[in-house]
């Protein structure tokens, strides 16, 4: 059974495929629409956070492919609480062709994973965020042409989206940089697996502090949230550690003058990033955004067909 967990499941062959089907598939919908790859198909989606993206970008692939998607509220299944998840899962299993899960814990959609009889796909966990990640690379693969050897540098939290995309760099060969304050680093097991496959791409990999030396020569720089969904009892504390990690107009100019700046929203406009920045000449907000719909199109169709 393939599932679509860990964009580390996927050899480099296999990633790079997919990219290329996405980016197939999103220029059949520009001239007039996809083939219907997936007619008769249902997605069940699973969501224990809220999502804007997730939501409405897996809902009108599935629909762009011929296919049909299923949304799920936490108050509808309360995974985990009010059933057991081996529970949700092999009744899901019976009732739709695969399942997307948007969740707090990783150990959820894992047990999703171990149970289901259908594709399950991680639509974001605590630990990481691989169709984000996916988005990421089409995006940047769509504006260089390729990610091997792109500079791409994350200033902020080494959160989830954080470390999908150092994973998905390693894997693509592009070299990847982040900085971030003491105390919020990325999990050891995380950069340890990233190391692992960057001594077989040669990607390059540097952990620093100093968001101004971690730019230097950046093609790419991403930013995300300060506090993530689950971590509003951090927020005081975090607003005080963060505001030198901000992403500003004199952030970017220090990078390549060809830099992209990326954030995988929603953006709080003022914290982590600036209006000029968000709105501006080296924005890629926006195109990334419309990126989810097209890059989990290729996953879909990976899976399901």
């Amino acid at each position: 059974m393939n599932h679509f967990i860990d964009v580390l499941d996927y050899s480099s062959k296999d990633l790079q495929e997919m990219l290329d089907l996405a980016v197939k598939l999103k220029s059949q919908w520009k001239k007039g629409g996809n083939p219907p790859l997936l007619r008769g198909k249902v997605l069940g989606m699973i969501f224990q956070k809220p999502s804007l993206r997730t939501r409405v970008s897996f809902d009108m692939a599935m629909r762009h492919l011929g296919g049909d998607a299923l949304y799920l509220s936490p108050a509808e299944i309360g995974l985990g609480k009010r059933e057991a998840i081996s529970d949700v899962a092999r009744v899901m299993s019976g009732y739709v062709d695969a399942i997307m899960a948007r969740v707090f814990e990783h150990q959820h959609v894992l047990e999703l994973a171990k149970w289901a009889s259908v594709p399950v796909i991680n639509g974001l966990s605590d630990y990481n965020h691989p169709c984000q990640a996916m988005a990421d690379a089409l995006t940047i693969y769509e504006k260089f042409g390729s990610l091997k050897g792109i500079q791409v540098t994350f200033v902020g939290d080494g959160n989830n989206v954080a470390v999908s995309l150092m994973h998905i760099c390693v894997k693509l060969g592009a070299n990847f940089t982040i900085a971030n304050p003491v105390g919020y680093d990325m999990p050891s097991k995380a950069i340890e697996l990233a190391q692992e496959v960057a001594r077989t791409t040669g990607s390059q990999l540097k952990f620093l502090r100093d968001p101004h030396q971690a730019v230097k020569g950046a093609q790419v720089i991403y930013t995300d949230t300060w506090t993530s969904m689950g971590q509003e009892e951090e927020a005081q504390v975090r607003e005080k550690v963060f505001p030198p990690y901000q992403v500003n107009q004199e952030l970017v100019s220090e990078a390549d003058k060809d830099v992209i700046v990326m954030h995988c929203l929603p953006a709080h406009r003022g914290q982590e990033i600036t209006d000029e920045v968000a709105d501006g000449p080296h924005s890629a907000l926006f195109p990334q955004a419309h990126n989810r719909l097209h890059a989990q199109k290729a996953i879909l169709v990976q899976l399901l067909t």
